[in-house]
C-alpha cells in the first residue's frame, strides 16, 4: 500500500501545508504525471484543486518532468532539478526519477491553483475564534 507525504503550497499566502496520505486516498494519485491536476480532496482541502509540481522517491532521488515514465534514469546533467553546478560548464551524471507517481514516490509537491468556498484554516480547523 503506498504512503505519501504531500507539501501542499498556497503561492497567495507564502504557506505550506503538510498531508500524510495512505490507503485509498493515495491510489488516487499513483500514476498521475507532474503538472497534472488533481483534486485537492485528497488531502482534505475539498473544493480544491492542486498542480503537482515535483516530488522524491525514498532514497531522495528527485522526480524530473522531463524523464517519462517512474523508473530510474540516469542523465548527464548541467543544471535543472537534481543538479547545482558550483563552476561554469561542470556536467554530472545523476540519478533521477520519471515525472510519474508511483508505490516508490515518497514525497509529492504541490500547488494550489483552485480555491474552495472555504478557506483553507476553516478546513484544517486552525480558525482561531
Amino acid at each position: 500500500m503506498a504512503e505519501f507525504q504531500v507539501a501542499v503550497a498556497d503561492p497567495d499566502a507564502g504557506a505550506t501545508y503538510q498531508f500524510d496520505v495512505d490507503g485509498q486516498t493515495a491510489n488516487r494519485f499513483i500514476g498521475r504525471e507532474l503538472g497534472d491536476e488533481v483534486d485537492a480532496g485528497a488531502v482534505g482541502l475539498d473544493g480544491y484543486s492542486v498542480e503537482l509540481t515535483g516530488g522524491s522517491d525514498n532514497a531522495g532521488r528527485p522526480m524530473r518532468a522531463d524523464v517519462s515514465g517512474s523508473s530510474l534514469s540516469k542523465l548527464l546533467l548541467t543544471d535543472g532539478v537534481g543538479f547545482n553546478p558550483s563552476v561554469e560548464g561542470e556536467r554530472k551524471r545523476v540519478t533521477v526519477r520519471g515525472s510519474e507517481i508511483s508505490e516508490e514516490t515518497r514525497q509529492i509537491n504541490a500547488k494550489i491553483t483552485e480555491r474552495g468556498d472555504a478557506s483553507i484554516d476553516e478546513l484544517l480547523g486552525d480558525d482561531e475564534e
